[in-house]
């Protein structure tokens, strides 16, 4: 009979005699013994159980546990590569898979190590990659022991490193961005086949200009960073500028990495690795072996980065200052998918896209509003006319439906919902009506041909003061809009704003002097006959054309809401927030009038946010789970529904 013995590392055993000697002496001197406990606090405590290379230099317990059963760890100490390649033998007799756990740890806290090739061992990438694969085995792999449930938090902390760990396995270049090319990698001293997989994704590689790790980056401007827990490297897919996506925009993008096979098919040579990347628009988990997997996603990070240009924060007061031909009215944060519904968002004057940041990227945190809708930022020069900023809008979403869907084939396309603050509100609400001769007549009592005036400003007029209801858009969401104008726009603020605002060249060129010379022969305030009239004129009280806007009713299939913001303590009925009364947002031809307490600006406040998830998912003709009237009790101010 083979008897197998155990003999302890000389290190060992000159630790075994020191401590036995320091032993005897504290014991003959009554001192504390050299085993023990220290109190520590709580938070101290925790930092000490999670302890592992994710968050210090230190290996966890457990995988100090692996390697102190096999006595590894000198020889890790010494030399890491070595200590690895003897467990992973061992682990290839020995189903126990702690040892797959241990493995994953020791791989990427040796990658932390390394920066290049040496003496015949692993890159550094090619260290991180090991480390995801011995973790998918360790999570997902077959065995004689069952796989690990989530209430053992080597299940948690191995999630997190295969993520992480996959995110630096593809990583090219100092600021980490991805390269997904497929190819043979080499892991445990083996060669092994990835393969990448775009199948579910919806785009090919080539469509995006990078890909970047979102854990590479902190993210600071918005309240929640909207992460979804599971498997995979969340990205930031950055898009080139394609027919689909004009301005390009950065995509949440998952990779998924899948061994096909076991350790011992990797050991000889006949596993294969595929690297399949998600959309967290349109997925949320895989199928392995029967097994849902969930997702890790971040849908912040990317629209962060997106929005990372301190140039567009000061667009909007610049262009309302100082005018600007747009070239792109319509931007996307994501490239168009068919089968999604538009929701397109008009901002308000001297404002820009950006303010709905938080707002979409609270939307975007519910699963079913990330993949039933895609959000539109429409932007103007917010100094024009009404009229003819409605006009501008109008042509917009015209001309992008055609171009996006030319053959009708996309029934979401002809579901759009636009919504609209402040001045953003009026010109939502000129998609919807139909106009008849009643907008004209409101400022004129002769016909448009009769009119002293170049054949270019009728066809102006005729642009934007004649149209129907667009028939793709079917709901219209006002927030904070100023129906019956604004208290603000004093006569003095709209002499003060024609003094200071600069109009687009392409009015300029049409004919600024032309439609100057036409509110002559108007029926407009003393104060803008023979001028310009910018859009702070058209927000003035008792416009005639605003007042004629409030008595056209809507399409007969579209439905209308209003979010109503009045600043806390101020009564309803007689309030205002800042820059709007309560009367003049107020509208009876709504379905719905939600009155938040707030400012203005009330775009990213928690229950306009709320209020517009739930007309979403009425839209889409689902229950609303959670009524918005209980919860408000929850928010940081009063919400009343009228």
């Amino acid at each position: 009979m083979h008897q197998r013995q155990y003999s302890p590392s000389l290190t060992s055993r000159r630790k075994l005699s020191g401590n036995l000697l320091i032993a005897i002496a504290l014991g003959s001197a009554g001192c504390s013994t050299p085993i023990g406990v220290t109190r520590v606090t709580p938070e101290e405590s925790y930092q000490i159980a999670s302890r592992n290379p994710l968050t210090s230099a230190e290996l966890s317990n457990d995988a100090k546990a692996v390697l102190h059963r096999y006595n590894l760890g000198d020889v890790y100490e010494s030399d890491p590569w070595q200590a690895i390649m003897q467990l992973h033998r061992i682990a290839l007799k020995d189903d126990r898979r702690d040892i797959l756990y241990a493995l994953a740890e020791l791989s990427y806290a040796y990658g932390e190590q390394v920066s290049s090739t040496r003496n015949g061992q692993p890159a550094q990438r090619d260290l991180f990659l090991q480390s995801a694969i011995y973790a998918f085995l360790y999570l997902l792999g077959d065995g004689a022991e069952p796989a690990p449930t989530p209430y053992d938090h080597r299940f948690r902390e191995t999630c997190e490193l295969y993520n992480r760990a996959l995110a630096r396995a593809f990583a090219n270049g100092d600021d980490g961005r991805a390269e997904f090319v497929g190819r043979a990698r080499t892991v445990a001293g083996k060669s092994l086949p990835v393969l990448i997989d775009n199948s579910r994704l919806g785009w090919k590689t080539s469509d995006f200009e990078s890909f970047l790790p979102a854990d590479a980056f902190d993210v600071h401007g918005f309240s929640i960073r909207n992460r979804t827990p599971g498997m995979g490297a969340p990205l930031i897919g950055v898009m080139k500028n394609t027919e689909e996506a004009p301005n390009g925009g950065a995509l949440p993008l998952t990779a998924f990495l899948l061994l096909e096979g076991g350790l011992r098919d990797l050991e000889a040579g006949r596993a294969k690795a595929r690297l399949e990347l998600y959309s967290a628009y349109d997925d949320h988990a895989v199928n392995f072996k029967g097994k849902e997997v969930p997702l890790q996603s971040d849908t912040t990070a990317p629209l962060a980065y997106r929005l990372n240009d301190p140039d567009i924060w000061n667009l909007g007061l610049k262009r309302f200052l100082f005018g600007e031909d747009i070239k792109h009215h319509v931007l996307f944060v994501q490239p168009y998918q068919p089968g999604r519904i538009p929701v397109v968002l008009v901002h308000g004057t001297g404002s820009s896209p950006v303010w709905w940041a938080e707002m979409v990227n609270m939307l975007r945190s519910d699963p079913t509003i990330r993949k039933r809708y895609q959000f539109w930022f429409y932007q103007y020069t917010s100094n024009l006319m009404l009229a003819a900023s409605g006009a501008d809008l109008r042509d917009a979403l015209t001309g992008m439906v055609t171009r996006l869907d030319p053959a009708g084939r996309d029934p979401a396309m002809r579901q759009m919902i636009v919504i609209g603050h402040s001045q953003g509100g009026l010109l939502t609400h000129m998609t919807a009506v139909k106009t008849g001769d009643e907008l004209w007549r409101s400022v004129s009592d002769k016909p448009v041909a009769a009119l002293d005036a170049s054949p270019e400003i009728k066809q102006k007029i005729e642009r934007s003061m004649f149209f129907e209801p667009l028939p793709f858009v079917k709901r219209i969401v006002f927030i904070a809009t100023p129906h019956r104008g604004s208290f603000l726009t004093k006569s003095w603020v709209r002499r003060l704003a024609r003094n200071f605002v600069t109009l687009p060249t392409t009015l300029i060129q049409g004919g600024a002097d032309g439609i100057a010379r036409l509110t002559g022969q108007l029926k407009v305030p003393d104060e803008i006959r023979d001028k310009v009239p910018t859009s702070v004129d058209g927000m003035a009280e008792h416009n005639p054309v605003l007042e004629t806007l409030l008595r056209l009713p809507l399409g007969p299939d579209i439905k209308a809401h209003s979010i109503i913001a009045v600043l806390p303590g101020e009564a309803i009925p007689t309030g205002n927030d800042g820059v709007v009364e309560y009367r003049s947002a107020h509208l009876d031809k709504v379905e719905s009038e939600l009155v938040v307490r707030s400012g203005h600006s009330c775009q990213g406040h928690p229950a306009t946010i709320e209020e517009v998830r739930r007309i979403m998912i009425e839209h889409l003709g689902h229950p609303v789970s959670g009524d918005l009237s209980v919860n408000a009790a929850a928010l940081p101010v009063d919400t009343s529904r009228r």
